[in-house]
């Protein structure tokens, strides 16, 4: 761990701080039917659109990056989400809708940008070290986060948010000055304005352009056929957010079962991830992938062998290994796949699809489990053994149809 760069260390550092202080949105829809008194289909469209922000900002947030810098949009954007959150408070009601869309798109692209830097300190292949140091950042932060603002929200809504962007702009200004300075822009005549990138020089300006992101991504068959599997996984992995709790409620368990539940898997995380990353970080990253998947659907399957308390501790075990061994391995070999100026897109590409499932897998979800509450668990268990199966298999697709032109 002592050769991972110094650059990533800091990143990781403030994204531990930021996850810390970052809490508004756990409790963002308690206040927004509290002290605003917006009705719960009013709350309802202000959370979605900060959703649609956030899913936006992590498809095309990337853009900016390799158009701009990465270290450039990073003080751009943290600035906007620091002083957007101040804000809040103090706008009308009408406005929460439009104002956190954006700030959920300024966040989303800022946390693309991190994860941009994050691959280009380290080289190609040796990525998923770095990956895992900054996730386990993340994870002990959110720790920690939700009771602060549950102290915050009991005394002042305000202070939450007041709190939330003062932690985000202190971090950008201390981060800022720790990050290597980007070189100046130069321009020549017929220039696409592309970035080349690469340690210790994040934002060097190619004259001579760089492959188109769409032609370079449809070309790699490999990559393609991965892309379904992340999304079937995702949808699968949120139902711990949205119908798991339900479930547990309906049997009689108490709310404490699935915060423990919760809390299980962020500690397994924290003490498992980046050792398992380093055991495996030569080993071949679909077949890794495709087993963590496999996984996943095998403690969805507990789920469905009954309400015991037992099953769903032993299910939630499972699937947090199947987590640790696909998500770090899953980012670094998308990252892997581009071309250092293209890093940004293919990183906001990653995360877009990886957390496609907050939107979609609540009603997706609460459907089935409305009409059959049996078929959920097994359902989720076969989606999750079909990514797998797929992921495999796309190991064996060659890689690219034809080199880009």
């Amino acid at each position: 761990m002592r050769d991972i760069p110094r650059l990533v260390w800091v990143l990781a550092g403030g994204r531990f701080v930021n996850a810390i202080g970052s809490f508004v949105f756990v409790y963002l829809f308690l206040y927004l039917t509290g002290p605003r008194h917006l009705t719960l289909g009013q709350a309802a469209v202000v959370t979605a659109a900060s959703g649609l922000g956030v899913l936006a900002g992590n498809f095309t947030g990337g853009w900016f990056g390799d158009r701009f810098g990465h270290r450039r949009t990073l003080v751009v954007t943290s600035a906007v989400v620091g002083l957007g959150m101040i804000a809040v408070p103090w706008l009308p009601s009408g406005a929460l809708a439009v104002h956190l869309a954006l700030v959920g798109y300024a966040n989303a692209t800022l946390i693309v940008s991190q994860g941009a830097l994050v691959a280009l300190a380290v080289p190609e292949g040796d990525r998923r070290r770095s990956v895992a140091v900054s996730r386990a950042a993340f994870n002990a932060g959110c720790v920690l986060g939700p009771p602060l603002g549950a102290v915050l929200a009991s005394h002042s809504y305000t202070w939450m948010f007041v709190v939330d962007g003062l932690v985000t702009l202190a971090v950008r200004s201390v981060t800022v000055r720790m990050l290597p300075r980007e070189p100046a822009v130069v321009r020549h005549a017929g220039e696409s304005g592309s970035v080349v990138r690469g340690a210790g020089d994040p934002g060097r300006r190619s004259p001579a352009g760089g492959p188109p992101f769409w032609r370079t991504l449809l070309a790699d068959r490999r990559l393609l056929a991965l892309l379904p599997a992340i999304v079937a996984v995702d949808l699968v992995y949120r139902q711990l957010y949205s119908t798991l709790p339900v479930y547990l409620r309906d049997h009689g368990h108490p709310v404490g079962l699935y915060a423990a539940l919760i809390a299980l898997g962020s500690g397994l995380i924290l003490v498992c991830e980046i050792p398992v990353t380093l055991a495996l970080r030569d080993r071949p990253p679909l077949g890794i992938i495709g087993t963590g998947y496999l996984l996943v659907g095998v403690g969805f399957a507990f789920f469905g062998l009954g309400p015991a308390a037992w099953t769903i501790v032993v299910g939630m075990m499972v699937l947090t290994a199947g987590e640790i061994l696909y998500k770090t391995t899953a980012n670094a070999h998308v990252v892997d796949a581009a071309a250092p100026e293209l890093v940004g897109r293919y990183q906001g590409l990653y995360v877009g699809l990886a957390t496609s499932g907050t939107l979609l897998s609540a009603p997706l979800g609460a459907a089935v489990y409305a009409r059959a509450p049996g078929v959920l668990w097994g359902g989720c268990a076969a989606l999750a053994a079909g990514a797998a199966v797929l992921t495999w298999w796309s190991a064996r697709v060659p890689a690219r149809v034809a080199d880009p032109v």
